[in-house]
């Protein structure tokens, strides 16, 4: 993630921001379809994060762990993927 950080950054406040708001729609009793709208977005936002995350992971440490020719670090990298994919469709 080094080249896009300060960008991921900026994205997860943001993202902080709209949660704390959807929080005080919840306070202020806002109408539900409105706040749903807006958990919808911060899905949305949170989905870009992880693409922007796991084409930084892609493009840095798998490139890394290919480039070393250490089927050990290949594998682990290897591994990882799986096991984050597989959380995503529980």
């Amino acid at each position: 993630m080094p080249t896009n950080r300060s960008q991921t950054v900026n994205r997860l406040k943001r993202i902080e921001g709209q949660v704390r708001g959807i929080s005080q729609m919840v306070v202020d009793d806002r109408y539900c379809i409105d706040i749903l709208h807006q958990v919808q977005a911060v899905k949305s936002a949170l989905a870009s994060v992880e693409n922007a995350i796991l084409k930084d992971h892609a493009a840095c440490c798998v490139a890394d762990a290919i480039k070393s020719g250490d089927v050990t670090e290949q594998q682990e990298k290897f591994n990882e993927l799986i096991e984050l994919f597989g959380k995503v469709k529980r």
